[in-house]
């Protein structure tokens, strides 16, 4: 609704932005604000359709007021810890920071689940989260941490529902994936060790939905990338040459689209630096079946890898024409057999639930036909609209009301998906979600799950996941990360543009060198 502001305001913006995260989750597509107020101020304006919410944190208490033109509520929660929070200027480094942000959080859930809808003005529509507080893209990580912790299985779920208010089935899913996941890290050795990204930025075409840095593929300038990218490879495989190497993905864009030739310098590079016989995983994002030929698998499986990825996104023709996908449901089906004469053991598939125009009909005839194939994991993700898309523009000329009847026809397309794995035999092994994850309108739930069968799992996906791994990133848009014993991570980013890169290659590598010495 044109007009409507939540604004949240705070005697400090401290926790602001996990806050509008949250008003956000509530009320989707809206303007949300948090501003920072003066302790005496009297700003209330409740002439317009805005809801204001006042913090206000004392010595033992938090609590959250929530003021409209025509009405006003408050919740409070009293709070123990060492009683010394309201007086540390900088509370960055508080010991008992994390418990006062889940208690304000918790707090302004509940006073926000509870604020009456018919208080709201008309038009305005209120959801209530599934995933309770958690605003983060990696949901998991907490159950996951606490499991290697040696918590109690019984604690962490209680906690997942009282302190961070995640609906029950959200708190099931959660705990599945995270027993799941830290079997999985126990048995892969990754203590220690480091993952290696090598991204491949070109495409055939730009997908609608697409927001990720993308080029059109161009003999010259692919040629001129390799070699950019060797050098940082040859660099980069110094600092870890006495490390595990313990996974390598090979992501885009669409890796693929190289020709067979430029496959093999690149992948000939990659075995010349690195010790990719003894990790335990090689993965490539092949990703488009337009791009996938006999002789490019020939060369992938020819230097290792085990792991590919065919993604059609969707098996309904009609929705790759939408989408800008220039290829058939039959070369979908054509990549992946021809994947599988190759003697490719480990084929993951993509899927995306709510593309446009689709229905839960077409998506069941998605699945349906995904069956025949077989897979050996499946990944489902809820569509997302990123600001650079396409796909976001179309979205903002139609309603809100119009786009939340779309995303929770995406949640129930996404519960279809999640009964299809199960009756198949795949088990969800990780999660995460995306701002915006529930279309434009906003978050009602959804999330992207990697499901696969025993044994078929991808490392990398946990790993990049749970930040329990420092990651080496090299290409364009890339991000490394290197991960602290204490679990604290610092990035290190590539330039997207991919002429900068080449142009900047040397620059590139010394900011590496600066993140990774003494690795």
């Amino acid at each position: 609704m044109e007009g409507f502001m939540v604004r949240i305001l705070m005697s400090e913006l401290d926790f602001d932005y996990e806050l509008v995260a949250l008003a956000r989750s509530f009320f989707p597509g809206q303007d949300i604000k948090a501003e920072e107020v003066k302790k005496d101020s009297t700003d209330t304006d409740t002439d317009t359709d805005t809801v204001i919410v006042n913090i206000m944190l004392s010595q033992f208490n938090v609590t959250a007021c929530i003021v409209t033109k025509s009405f006003s509520m408050e919740r409070k929660a009293f709070v123990t810890g060492d009683g010394d929070w309201h007086k540390h200027i900088d509370k960055s480094a508080h010991p008992y920071r994390t418990y006062y942000k889940n208690i304000l959080k918790k707090v302004v859930f509940m006073l926000l689940k509870d604020f009456p809808d018919n208080m709201l003005p008309e038009g305005v529509i209120k959801c209530i989260p599934q995933w309770g507080t958690m605003t983060g893209v990696r949901p998991v990580k907490i159950a996951m941490d606490n499991i290697l912790k040696g918590s109690s299985i019984e604690s962490i779920y209680h906690s997942l529902e009282d302190v961070y208010c995640l609906k029950k089935e959200k708190a099931e899913l959660v705990m599945q994936i995270a027993l799941h996941e830290a079997g999985i890290l126990k048995k892969s050795g990754c203590e220690n060790g480091y993952s290696l990204y090598i991204g491949i930025p070109f495409c055939p075409t730009t997908c609608l939905y697409c927001s990720f840095t993308s080029y059109p593929f161009n003999m010259q300038l692919a040629d001129a990338y390799l070699e950019a990218l060797i050098k940082e490879m040859e660099y980069s495989s110094q600092i870890f040459k006495d490390r595990k190497l313990t996974s390598i993905y090979i992501g885009g864009g669409t890796p693929v689209s190289l020709n067979p030739a430029q496959l093999k310098k690149l992948l000939s590079a990659l075995t010349k630096y690195f010790p990719v016989d003894k990790s335990s995983e090689f993965t490539v994002e092949a990703g488009r079946p337009d791009s996938i030929t006999k002789e490019k698998l020939e060369v992938l499986s020819g230097y290792g890898a085990g792991r590919i990825s065919v993604n059609p996104q969707t098996m309904q023709q009609k929705t790759l024409d939408i989408i800008g996908r220039k290829h058939t449901v039959k070369q979908t089906e054509d990549a992946f057999n021809m994947a599988r004469k190759t003697g490719f053991k480990n084929i993951n598939m993509d899927l995306i639930a709510g593309l446009p125009g689709e229905d839960e009909n077409d998506f069941a005839d998605t699945l349906s036909k995904i069956e025949n194939l077989n897979p050996d994991s499946l990944t489902i993700h809820s569509l997302v609209i990123k600001r650079a898309s396409e796909l976001r523009n179309i979205l903002q000329e139609q309603g809100i009301k119009d786009n939340m009847a779309k995303a929770l026809c995406m949640e129930r397309m996404s519960d279809m998906g999640y009964e299809f794995a199960k009756k198949h035999g795949y088990r969800p092994y990780y999660m995460y979600r995306q701002k915006n994850s529930a279309g434009f309108a906003g978050s009602t739930g959804q999330e992207n799950i990697g499901y696969a069968a025993e044994g078929k799992e991808c490392i990398y996906n946990i790993l990049i996941m749970e930040k329990k791994q420092s990651i080496v990133a090299l290409g364009a848009g890339s991000v490394s990360k290197r991960v602290y014993p204490d679990g604290q991570a610092r990035r290190c980013e590539n330039v997207k543009d991919v002429a900068l890169y080449i142009q900047k290659i040397d620059e590139i590598i010394e900011r590496k060198r600066k993140l990774l010495k003494d690795f």
